[in-house]
């Protein structure tokens, strides 16, 4: 099967997908067909969504391009397209949100270094301002470095002088672009972010680093025992505290001091999402 259009990943950075032929392999892989390129195309345009929103998304592209077969699973689905994508470094990865464990999925490249990936869309100067914030986030206790803490360090960026104020902006961009999340004047890595970056921090932060006791990921923000000091992601705490009545660290048997957050329902959230006015269709434009 043949890919031959140029496709834009998100507003980022892009990449030619030109004569990509599906190749045999030791593992099973699919058949790409019409639905799973479009999907790949807008999931392109789109760069990073939520699990019910990949799910809308598919269905879509079943109903534009083959409405009367059977959408095929998730799992399978992601496969097909990804085993073609591996020639180009290029990967689907699912993860989950930090805070609150909801399932994220994220159009990664994995030929470039972390923060070059942006180089197409930033200056050397706002670069730079990106890797401040991020030692910044990856130094603290919390996983979140504040606006005046970062902005603070503007004065050493590399390149061209950047004012305080043009550097908010820069900020808000990282943002908007799912590089940074902002709470309260706080900012700290999007999932996508994380989802790109962790190979790249934990070599250049190996002494900071911190990682989930549970699942042994890139933990940023999370909780830690009083007592031993190991760390977990809050979704973490959650499922293996699910059914405690008295939570005790999984390490040292202490007693778990902090508040168990919930077990993230996806059927809840994505109700109440649907119940909101004037949500924003993912549905593009015809081509």
């Amino acid at each position: 099967m043949v890919l031959s259009q140029t496709y834009i990943l998100g507003p980022m950075w892009k990449v030619s997908i030109s004569s990509v032929t599906m190749q045999g392999s030791s593992r099973r892989t699919g058949t790409m067909t019409d639905v799973h390129r479009r999907f790949l195309q807008l999931l392109m345009t789109h760069g990073v969504l939520e699990e019910w929103e990949v799910k809308r998304l598919q269905k879509h592209c079943y109903k534009v391009h083959d409405s009367n077969a059977p959408v095929e699973k998730l799992e399978d689905f992601i496969h097909n397209i990804n085993s073609v994508l591996e020639s180009l470094y290029i990967e689907i990865k699912k993860g989950v949100s930090e805070d609150d464990g909801r399932p994220i999925y994220a159009l990664v490249n994995l030929a470039t270094t972390a923060v070059s990936k942006m180089a197409s869309d930033f200056a050397e100067n706002e670069l730079d301002l990106f890797r401040k914030a991020l030692e910044l986030i990856i130094d603290s206790e919390t996983g979140f470095a504040s606006s005046t803490n970062i902005l603070n360090v503007v004065d050493q960026l590399k390149g061209k002088k950047m004012r305080k104020k043009e550097a908010e902006q820069v900020l808000q961009k990282f943002v908007q672009n799912k590089w940074l999340i902002e709470k309260e004047g706080e900012f700290t890595l999007h999932t996508r972010a994380i989802l790109e970056m962790e190979q790249h921090i934990r070599e250049t932060y190996p002494d900071a680093v911190k990682i989930c006791n549970i699942c042994h990921g890139l933990l940023i923000q999370g909780q830690s025992c009083e007592t031993c000091g190991i760390r977990m992601h809050l979704p973490c705490v959650a499922k293996y505290f699910q059914s405690s009545s008295e939570p005790r660290c999984p390490n040292c048997n202490d007693y778990w001091p902090h508040e168990i957050p919930e077990v993230f329902d996806p059927e809840k959230e994505r109700g109440a999402a649907l119940s909101k006015p004037n949500r924003k269709s993912l549905r593009p434009r015809q081509h």
